[in-house]
């Protein structure tokens, strides 16, 4: 008698934790993504991991909804310890080079966007969230150019040329423009003062680097050039401004 009633206890108890399954828990690193929207990426993949109970049907979903570019990410990672019980959640966002305006019908009509530093587009809410959390504390470049001049290659190209900018000429850059003939040309403010850098349509990662040397030169004599005209690498042209 005394055994059966032991058996009916651990029964009892068995079911007990059957009914009481260990709930889902989650961490989540935000890598440098704003936290608000981060935030509400994290809960919204929770619930659908806990309807699903599936890593695939999640990552399904992630891609079916856009996720990653509805909360502006760059790369994620998740898994799962069905022991823990524990969704692991990894985020990372990229940084924004450049805010672009993007024109057709010879500038009548116009539309804006970020590209970032994968050489994505983002939305201009992207920048918005970045400096409610002070996570972009100064302003970025511009970059002006037709709608026929922005396929994926060009985007690359200008991102792979910001990216790689020595930080002494980045800190000076204030403008890109491209034209219909795919022809270059920088804005740099220098104490506060303008100037035009023009890198026409090719090699223009040589030319920067050029405009490097010429710039970092220029400062040590404290010289500003009003025109850089860097067209023909073998004949470079340079117009002074004032002194600063």
């Amino acid at each position: 008698m005394k055994k059966i009633i032991l058996l009916l206890l651990f029964l009892k108890v068995s079911v007990s934790w059957s009914a009481n399954p260990k709930p889902l828990n989650f961490k989540t690193s935000f890598g440098n993504c704003p936290s608000r929207t981060a935030g509400a990426l994290t809960l919204a993949m929770v619930k659908i991991f806990e309807e699903k109970k599936s890593l695939k049907a999640l990552k399904e979903n992630i891609v079916q909804e856009k996720l990653m570019e509805k909360y502006y990410l760059s790369d994620y990672r998740v898994s799962y310890d069905p022991l823990e019980k524990l969704l692991r959640l990894n985020f990372e966002c990229p940084r924004p080079l450049m805010k672009v305006q993007i024109y057709k019908n010879n500038g009548d009509d116009s539309y804006e966007a970020i590209l970032v530093d994968n050489a994505q587009l983002f939305e201009l809410s992207y920048l918005t969230v970045l400096k409610e959390e002070n996570k972009l504390r100064k302003n970025i470049p511009s970059l002006a150019l037709p709608v026929g001049n922005f396929e994926i290659e060009t985007r690359r190209s200008i991102a792979g040329l910001v990216n790689n900018m020595g930080e002494d000429l980045k800190k000076n850059l204030s403008e890109l423009i491209l034209n219909e003939l795919n022809e270059l040309t920088i804005i740099l403010s220098i104490g506060e003062r303008p100037s035009s850098v023009f890198i026409g349509p090719d090699d223009w990662e040589l030319k920067v680097s050029k405009l490097e040397k010429i710039i970092k030169f220029l400062e040590a004599k404290k010289r500003v050039p009003s025109v850089i005209n860097l067209t023909n690498t073998k004949k470079i042209v340079v117009k002074f401004g004032d002194k600063f």
